[in-house]
């Protein structure tokens, strides 16, 4: 049965944070929490799934595949996706099989998964990387990983349109710029080509600049006619992804207590954590207001819980 476009269309809160580094410093930050837009289909990854499953509609497919890891938001997304609008789901995974929390979360939703082991995962970027299977699963529509793409990216201008709906209801008339993590780059650059150049946007790398981060979100602005927006690209791995140290795992701490804002370690965690840097620094002038964006991604924080606790205890 070929897939239906869903009517749904959930918004997330402007919640302003009350910190006091930022009260020190008097800027003032307004978080968009994506992580609440839903219990299991959240974040920003809903953004970016959402044309390719309208392209699957144009084409008549049944439903989609794509590829991740045992860990992947990606993949967790869409296979909540399929589950929540009835269409078939089918995941490439990145390695050996592994039991984790997001694994039995897709096998829970009905996804079928294959593991490609690392040396297949690692052809993913070849050519005919997809033919033998689109040839086995002819009904499903191919993802790259991650959703990543310029559709996905421009429909990535949705999560600005509903922050700036709700600037009133914070008092705020206006606002200086945006600050977010960024995997690969794509949810950064529909921010970037959101704003036009009309505000800076900083992007926090959660990843070192060997995964490509900045060529993509350049091709990504050049595909859309803007290579000349206004954006701030900056190292915010911490060594490299998935790095988790007992700083890192304090503040996450420390957050969700003064604000109940739960972080992840991978991406949010740290974007937050280098603002904190910037601010303190006196990167900011008093005065500014930024909208920090939460692009959830709280279900991988589950298998990274018990050494979370451990290092925060240090």
């Amino acid at each position: 049965m070929p897939i239906a476009v869903p009517d749904w269309n959930p918004r997330a809160p402007l919640q302003l944070l009350p910190f006091d580094w930022l009260a020190r410093a008097g800027v003032e930050v307004a978080a968009l929490r994506l992580d609440l837009l839903d219990p299991l289909l959240c974040g920003n990854k809903w953004f970016k799934l959402k044309p390719h499953i309208e392209a699957a509609a144009r084409a008549g497919a049944a439903g989609l595949i794509s590829l991740g890891g045992a860990h992947s938001n990606h993949l967790h997304a869409l296979a909540a996706a399929g589950q929540r609008f009835s269409f078939e789901t089918v995941a490439l995974l990145r390695g050996e099989p592994q039991d984790t929390p997001t694994v039995r979360d897709l096998q829970a939703c009905g996804m079928r998964l294959h593991w490609l082991g690392y040396g297949g995962y690692r052809q993913r970027h070849q050519q005919d990387f997809w033919q033998p299977w689109q040839a086995l699963y002819p009904q499903l529509w191919p993802v790259a990983e991650g959703g990543l793409g310029l559709p996905a990216a421009l429909a990535c201008g949705a999560i600005v349109a509903q922050a700036r709906e709700q600037l009133a209801a914070l008092g705020w008339d206006d606002y200086h710029g945006w600050w977010l993590a960024a995997g690969t780059g794509t949810t950064a650059a529909g921010v970037i080509l959101a704003e036009a150049g009309a505000r800076p946007v900083h992007v926090a790398s959660a990843v070192p600049a060997s995964h490509g981060v900045a060529p993509q979100i350049s091709a990504l602005l050049q595909a859309a006619g803007q290579a000349d927006a206004s954006y701030r690209l900056l190292d915010a791995s911490r060594g490299g992804f998935g790095q988790l140290d007992a700083q890192l795992a304090r503040f996450i701490g420390e957050c969700e207590r003064a604000a109940d804002l739960p972080l992840e370690p991978l991406y949010t965690g740290k974007a937050l954590l280098a603002l904190r840097d910037h601010v303190e620094a006196g990167y900011f002038a008093a005065g500014t207001r930024l909208l920090f964006l939460h692009s959830g991604g709280l279900q991988g924080r589950r298998a990274m819980a018990a050494r979370l606790q451990a290092l925060a205890a240090d």
